[in-house]
């Protein structure tokens, strides 16, 4: 019975996840929604060149995610009444990655900025125009 609990859980949170790239719109339009794949997968790139076992530092997987991101992840899952956590191991699964960096968005750039995405990715949500400048030309070219 805890087992049907917490995939049925588990599915609403995915659900709702899911939401969050379906429902993002177009900053330059607001009746299409936003597709972020182009961004995620250029950021993946320059990031690990792809490799869901990439490791660096405390940033590991396709997206190079650090402890603070997932417990962010899991903040702004808890504020939205998900029973939804992420684990650090989670960071190692390309598409727990990419709901996480949805999650990070959705919090972070309501507007849907695909520079903000970048930018912030790379330097957090303070994040400074010259110090995330090549960061940002590098995805830039692999979203070409």
């Amino acid at each position: 019975m805890r087992r049907l609990v917490k995939l049925f859980c588990l599915s609403l949170s995915v659900q709702f996840l899911t939401s969050l790239s379906a429902g993002a719109t177009n900053n330059e339009t607001s009746e299409e929604p936003f597709d972020w794949t182009p961004v995620i997968e250029a950021i993946m790139m320059v990031e690990s060149e792809g490799n869901p076992n990439a490791v660096s530092g405390s940033s590991v997987g396709a997206l190079q995610i650090t402890p603070i991101v997932v417990r962010e992840c899991n903040y702004i899952l808890k504020a939205n009444g998900s029973s939804l956590r992420y684990t650090l191991a989670d960071r190692y699964d390309v598409a727990k990655s990419k709901e996480m960096f949805l999650l990070i968005q959705s919090k972070y750039n309501k507007e849907n900025s695909v520079e903000k995405a970048i930018r912030s990715w790379n330097g957090g949500p303070r994040y400074s125009k010259r110090a995330t400048q090549s960061y940002y030309n590098k995805v830039l070219r692999h979203m070409r």
